[in-house]
């Protein structure tokens, strides 16, 4: 073999090396578990923004190995194990169910996470202070919103007393609490709720047509990665409905459904991406107390608005931090 060719072939498999603190050249590997797809991969330029701020890149001094589980949180188990034999020196996820994938598989690997459940509730960690073990990460609040987001809803359609709310039956950790909250705000606000559940994309027809013959005249969607992983879809749905609609995300804001509100995805995974920066420098995933985000965004699509005949109250146009033509 020619000298020249041997280098390209060395230089091409050492981002592939795994990380080994005792050695000197090689670069680390950070695996990231997502249950979103790879057509969208925007909010994980937030996570690679966090890395840098800590002075790791991709391609540099820095591997990253992405999975995608495509919304179907039943692949958690299989990309983590595959991560886990890619040898990374951290493994990053953003469900309840990728961190219990990653607790069981991972034992020996620092974990990061960042989630819309509460961890603590979910059972995840014992404390926000101590998260203890080898886990740590964001909690980003989207699950413990449902409560205001109906609040925001009903102040912009005041004379609709009766909503419908789709929940995930399988969202780990936050279903019971969202329906805790919901009902509860429900019955301060003296609003009729019309409750109906999906897993996956086949049952979001049957849904809606539930929540439209009961005369529910707008429509909560609560916090869910797979919801969030088939928002196109579930926008053109509520749409062809007639549904004004809350959601969690900007995201589904700018695809077409009337308003969100929601902490900042990208800042959220921000944090995870400095976490595991400190986390490559040495730190403890054990002594980095879980993050809260604090960052909250109000987005309303004023095209959305008119096409559905609704006029933006005065009071939510002051408060919104984004307005979508």
């Amino acid at each position: 073999m020619r000298r020249r060719e041997f280098i390209k072939i060395i230089a091409g498999s050492a981002a592939a090396w795994p990380f080994d603190a005792h050695a000197q050249g090689l670069v680390p590997i950070v695996g990231f578990a997502t249950a979103g797809s790879r057509a969208n991969q925007d909010p994980l330029a937030g996570f690679e923004a966090g890395l840098k701020e800590m002075g790791f890149v991709q391609g540099q001094n820095l591997a990253l190995e992405y999975r995608f589980a495509e919304g179907k949180l039943d692949r958690f188990p299989a990309l983590i194990s595959d991560l886990v034999q890619r040898k990374v020196a951290v493994l990053v996820v953003n469900t309840p169910q990728g961190v219990l994938a990653a607790k069981q598989a991972a034992t020996g690997i620092p974990i990061v996470f960042s989630i819309g459940s509460d961890p603590v509730q979910a059972g995840l960690v014992p404390s926000f202070n101590k998260p203890g073990g080898n886990l740590t990460g964001v909690y980003q609040l989207t699950a413990g919103l449902e409560s205001k987001r109906l609040g925001l809803l009903h102040e912009m359609l005041p004379k609709v007393d009766v909503i419908g709310v789709l929940v995930n039956p399988n969202n780990y950790g936050a279903i019971d609490a969202q329906l805790h909250d919901v009902q509860e705000a429900a019955g301060r606000l003296g609003l009729q709720l019309v409750i109906v559940r999906a897993n996956v994309e086949s049952e979001f027809e049957p849904a809606l047509s539930t929540i439209t013959a009961r005369r529910a005249g707008a429509l909560l969607v609560c916090a869910s990665p797979f919801f969030y992983s088939r928002r196109q879809q579930l926008v053109v749905l509520v749409t062809r409905y007639g549904l004004p609609a809350i959601f969690e995300w900007r995201d589904f804001a700018a695809v077409g459904g009337l308003m969100s509100y929601g902490t900042s995805l990208n800042n959220a995974y921000r944090q995870a991406g400095i976490y595991a920066g400190q986390i490559l420098k040495g730190a403890k995933p054990s002594d980095l107390p879980i993050v809260e985000s604090t960052k909250f965004e109000l987005v309303i699509n004023l095209s959305t608005a008119k096409a559905l005949h609704i006029e933006v109250p005065p009071t939510l146009s002051a408060r919104a931090d984004e307005f979508i033509e």
